[in-house]
């Protein structure tokens, strides 16, 4: 019995063993800069990620972003926060590319003199992250999240990374979904 628990164990731990992430990826790291809407009506703000890779293959991951839209003749200024929490896995498919896979809590929260609007949700994509050359590292993402009573939403993802060393660098980020594009640019710090 205990041999055929530890064979098991071994055989359950093994594709984790063999992989790891691709060359020249990190998922360890801190960012911060400016962040925008465009849709309807504009808006823009700041925004800030995190991710901390606790196992060769698994990362957490976290982000928020605070933005103020136009004011509008009806409802004047609104704020908008989004927050994000997840957890990902990431296998190497290449010598330079990953195969991320990603879930995450999502809440999104908006206020004017008006209304206030709280809702929770999810989300979850999957897309290729990659060292495309030495100081350029890149990603395609293809996801969905769900806020319910029908605000859900399939969307893409777009994003690269430009190092200045191996530690510091500027990120940006694009999302595609249907109506709006949001994006984020700043600098970032990777260990």
């Amino acid at each position: 019995m205990k041999r055929s628990l530890l064979a098991l164990t071994l055989a359950a731990a093994l594709p984790f063993a063999a992989a790891h992430a691709a060359e020249g990826v990190s998922y360890n790291y801190v960012e911060g800069g400016y962040s925008a809407t465009n849709s309807d009506a504009d808006a823009d703000g700041f925004g800030a990620n995190a991710s901390f890779a606790f196992h060769p293959n698994f990362h957490a991951f976290g982000g928020y972003s605070a933005q103020e839209f136009d004011s509008q003749p009806l409802t004047g200024e609104v704020d908008v926060d989004q927050w994000r929490l997840g957890i990902g896995y990431n296998h190497e498919i290449s010598p330079r590319a990953d195969l991320v896979t990603r879930v995450a809590y999502e809440k999104f929260e908006a206020s004017n003199n008006f209304v206030d609007v709280d809702v929770d949700g999810y989300s979850a994509e999957v897309g290729v992250r990659g060292a495309l050359t030495t100081n350029l590292e890149g990603y395609a993402m293809a996801g969905y999240e769900d806020y319910g009573s029908d605000a859900d939403d399939f969307y893409g993802r777009l994003g690269a990374q430009v190092k200045f060393t191996p530690n510091w660098g500027v990120s940006g980020d694009v999302k595609f979904a249907d109506g709006d594009t949001q994006w984020f640019v700043g600098p970032r710090f990777t260990w």
